[in-house]
């Protein structure tokens, strides 16, 4: 036993000897192959033989390379010092193949410019083909083969004209918005249980909000008042709206599109349980619930209407959207500020319906 320990501690004593010569980069190498080894072995327990993939003989040949041959010789590897250096010149030579490889034959790629301008023309003409585009890109002096174009609607998964010519209910809302206004009932309930109904038209263009009333009973004379509210309201205005969509609900009585068609405008209704045909006041439905009656607690009818007078002012004057740039509907968006100013910014806060509603305008 003691003869034993004395051998191994003379020759581990001179394996130490041993690695005083080499840099701590050569011993850091010699661990972290070791260590890859290791990872190696147990990612392949079970197995009958171990297997390196070429990620590890990437690994190894870039980490072992560097070292000198004697050093490879004397640490312990699963494989031969030459399969080492055999593995470092399959990856240099598959390398230099790569970079020396001749560029592939053929036409060069379009320019992308090019493509840009043929996916705005079919975004903006459904009804053209493929050599339709190329002929309008020949009258902007643009020299480019059909099938390139037909290459690149195919690419993009752009159907051939005819099935793209067809006129969706979105494309009929854009096409017709300076005539179109849209119309829906909102329900609510006040803190006192009571149900109320309020009626509201919006235009489609200007995003314009108009609150025809509110009621506990939309019995037909008081929809039908609506309606002649509504026409001359649009009358003193000078509108040309042509059209007003309107759901099927047994609200609206005959005579209200009456009214309405009397004072030259149409009454189009949506589909049964398609509420996306009427969906720009449907969406003004869920800002007037979640900006205002969320958030208020009606009395009775007066309150409530005036909350929505409130809210109609705010909406109409103050309320950026989206859909027309960032302005209000009955106020454009201001010039931009001078550097000056925008260094000193002085801004005060206007509250409406006591604080449920907040504006900022600029102090004067």
């Amino acid at each position: 036993m003691l003869l034993r320990l004395a051998y191994l501690t003379v020759t581990n004593t001179f394996a130490a000897l041993r690695l005083l010569p080499l840099s701590d980069r050569d011993k850091d190498a010699e661990i972290l192959a070791l260590r890859h080894q290791i990872t190696v072995l147990e990612r392949q327990l079970g197995t009958d033989r171990f297997k390196f993939t070429p990620t590890d003989r990437a690994f190894l040949a870039a980490l072992l390379i560097p070292l000198p041959r004697q050093a490879l010789r004397r640490l312990r590897l699963l494989v031969r010092p030459d399969t080492v250096l055999r593995w470092h010149r399959d990856l240099i030579r598959r390398r230099h193949s790569r970079r020396c490889q001749p560029k592939k034959p053929g036409r060069p790629p379009t320019v992308p410019s090019i493509r840009r301008l043929v996916l705005r023309l079919v975004r903006e003409n459904p009804s053209w083909g493929y050599r339709r585009v190329h002929g309008e890109l020949t009258t902007l002096g643009t020299k480019v083969a059909a099938s390139t174009v037909w290459e690149i609607l195919t690419s993009r998964g752009i159907d051939p004209a005819p099935d793209r010519a067809a006129t969706t209910w979105a494309d009929f809302l854009r096409s017709q918005a300076d005539a179109l206004m849209a119309c829906d009932f909102i329900e609510t309930v006040t803190l006192t249980g009571q149900r109320q109904y309020i009626l509201a038209v919006i235009e489609h263009t200007t995003r314009r909000i108009r609150i025809l009333g509110t009621t506990t009973h939309p019995t037909a004379p008081w929809v039908a008042q609506a309606a002649r509210n509504l026409a001359m309201d649009l009358a003193d205005a000078q509108a040309t709206h042509a059209y007003l969509i309107r759901d099927r609900d047994t609200k609206y009585p005959a005579l209200f599109d009456d009214i309405l068609r009397n004072a030259g405008i149409q009454v189009v209704l949506t589909g049964v349980r398609i509420p996306r045909m009427n969906s720009i006041m449907e969406r003004w439905v869920q800002t007037c619930r979640h900006e205002l009656l969320d958030r208020t607690l009606i009395w009775n009818e007066r309150h409530l209407r005036h909350a929505l007078r409130q809210f109609e002012l705010h909406y109409n004057l103050h309320r950026p959207h989206q859909a027309i740039d960032q302005a209000a509907p009955l106020r454009a968006v201001p010039a931009p500020l001078p550097h000056a100013q925008i260094t000193q910014l002085k801004v005060r806060r206007r509250d409406r319906l006591g604080g449920v509603l907040h504006e900022y305008q600029h102090i004067a």
